[in-house]
């Protein structure tokens, strides 16, 4: 077995089909309430979307060729599968959650079948199981409540505030000397839990907080994010662009203030505009009809407010929901621009493994279409130790300024904080 690539689950290679069943249900409500404490994985918004729970099968593989590879895996996984989908919707049938490290190397990248899957988008509802024994319908499970932690203690991470801020004046410098127009630096903080660390509590205090971002867990990583980096259904492709950020203040007056001088901020314009070039050039390579708004609008979320544009095309070949995502990362909105230069600095100066963080975490189906978000406002949770482990990160251009951008990362990091503490 390569050393890039590495399937704790296997595809099956026997004649002994596997077969993949998908039928209607009524409708479930609430998805992420129905996940049980085990393997759960899940990609909401606003009520609708995918959760599902048990692994039949399971990929982890790193390096550069991570997306073909898992594209390759998927491929032969579904090829030998009996697949019986009487709902034949873009999420049902063979579906996969993925949560993609940001960097290729040392970063794993982790890619899950679900035993069962339940859907729920548009009015329809519907539960998907691999290798059912009977009646799919049957394994939808009841309403559940989890359980809260005891105490949560926060320690800082791979860097202190005044030594990330150090790193931030570094970047600025090397900014104006011109090595590099914008380059992102995150920074992680870590909680200590006592009692129960359960990911269902993280799960739905985020989506009842944050409805409009895309609720997400993957492999441990869990959060919600604002920022969809593309969706394919049929031939039509979506992508938000998020870059340049203010803090809310919780005054009407206040932050519709804020947001009229985010859209006037030259810096903050700035940032946006390398964000949606990268992300426009690279959806050129496989779209026609490609529609980039001329000026960003303000997404207001419940903490802070981001200057947002949305892109659409029409798919002009047969690319995959994943090969697009491999084309868009790093977009510029993650990793600065030129990028290479920009991951360049964000490996020395971070001091840090982001794994999976700002990399694309989403689902795809057996028929290439699927969603991908970047995983933002997110956090490792790792049950056997009790801890979590969250990030955030800001662009860093000409303009910036190493106080500003610790601020704007407290502000980002506290969708986590309060979602983890509360009670």
């Amino acid at each position: 077995m390569s050393s890039q690539s590495m399937s704790r689950l296997d595809p099956t290679p026997d004649a002994a089909r596997i077969i993949v069943r998908t039928r209607p249900i009524p409708d479930p409500e609430h998805l992420l309430a129905r996940l049980p404490i085990d393997d759960p994985v899940a990609w909401v918004r606003v009520g609708e979307g995918l959760v599902g729970w048990g692994v039949a099968a399971q990929l982890e593989v790193s390096g550069p060729e991570r997306f073909s590879r898992a594209q390759r895996w998927w491929s032969k996984w579904c090829a030998d599968k009996e697949v019986d989908d009487t709902v034949d919707v873009p999420g049902t049938g063979p579906v996969a959650f993925a949560a993609f490290a940001f960097d290729p190397n040392p970063g794993t990248s982790i890619i899950t079948v679900p035993k069962v899957i339940l859907g729920r988008r548009g009015g329809q509802a519907w539960v998907t199981v691999v290798d059912p024994d009977s009646d799919p319908r049957k394994a939808v499970r009841p309403v559940s409540v989890p359980s809260k932690p005891a105490a949560v203690r926060w320690a800082e991470g791979s860097l202190t505030a005044p030594n990330w801020q150090g790193a931030v004046s570094e970047a600025i410098g090397r900014i104006k000397s011109g090595e590099l127009d914008k380059v992102v630096l995150a920074r992680d903080v870590v909680a200590q839990v006592d009692g129960a660390l359960d990911p269902r509590h993280l799960l739905l205090n985020l989506a009842e907080k944050y409805p409009s971002c895309w609720t997400f867990s993957v492999g441990g990583l869990i959060g919600a994010t604002p920022e969809l980096l593309v969706r394919r259904t049929g031939d039509l492709v979506t992508s938000r662009v998020l870059a340049g950020t203010v803090r809310r203040q919780g005054d009407a007056a206040a932050d519709a203030g804020l947001a009229s001088a985010l859209l006037g901020s030259g810096k903050d314009l700035e940032e946006h505009e390398y964000a949606v070039h990268s992300v426009a050039r690279a959806l050129a390579a496989h779209c026609t009809d490609l529609t980039v708004p001329e000026r960003p609008h303000v997404l207001a979320l419940a903490n802070v407010q981001h200057l947002a544009t949305d892109i659409t095309g029409r798919l002009a070949d047969a690319a995959s929901v994943l090969a697009l995502a491999a084309s868009l990362h790093p977009t510029a909105a993650v990793c600065g621009t030129p990028t290479e230069r920009a991951l360049g600095v964000i490996r020395e100066l971070e001091s840090m493994d982001r794994g999976r963080y700002a990399g694309p975490v989403g689902w795809f189906d057996a028929q290439g279409d699927g969603e991908f978000g970047i995983a933002l406002r997110c956090a490792e949770v790792d049950s056997a130790t009790n801890t979590v482990r969250a990030f955030a990160g800001c662009g860093i251009v000409a303009g910036s300024h190493p106080e500003t951008e610790l601020a704007e990362a407290a502000a980002k990091l506290v969708p986590i904080r309060d979602a983890l503490e509360a009670f």
